[in-house]
């Protein structure tokens, strides 16, 4: 069964940093495109990071630009996101988004970062 799941995620303390992993089994990501996005409390979810199915071109939202990198290794099957020095306002559920140009796609079921002293 083609399925994606995120990991990495848990409590950290203000200027922090996390590396959430999406790793993905039935299928492989070379040709996928791959999005993280998250869902603050009370908010919409958003999109924080984009990556080509090459993995050679990167795009992240304003609000995480120079803190957060998106990454992929193509051998272990996974895309990371690398976050540093993190806010409270980070706090939200994080997760993966998978998507072929034919139209098969895939949503992680989260993981969850917490920012508090």
């Amino acid at each position: 069964q083609a399925q994606i799941v995120e990991s990495g995620g848990g409590l950290v303390q203000p200027g922090g940093s996390l590396r959430l992993s999406c790793t993905a089994s039935g299928f492989t990501l070379t040709r996928y495109l791959v999005s993280w996005w998250r869902q603050r409390p009370g908010k919409e979810r958003e999109m924080v990071a984009r990556l080509s199915a090459s993995g050679d071109v990167a795009i992240h939202a304003d609000s995480v630009q120079g803190r957060f990198a998106a990454s992929k290794d193509d051998a272990k099957n996974i895309v990371n996101l690398q976050m540093n020095n993190l806010k409270a306002e980070d706090t939200a559920v994080y997760y993966c988004y998978a998507e072929s140009s034919d139209g098969r796609n895939y949503w992680g079921q989260g993981t969850q970062v917490t920012v508090s002293s």
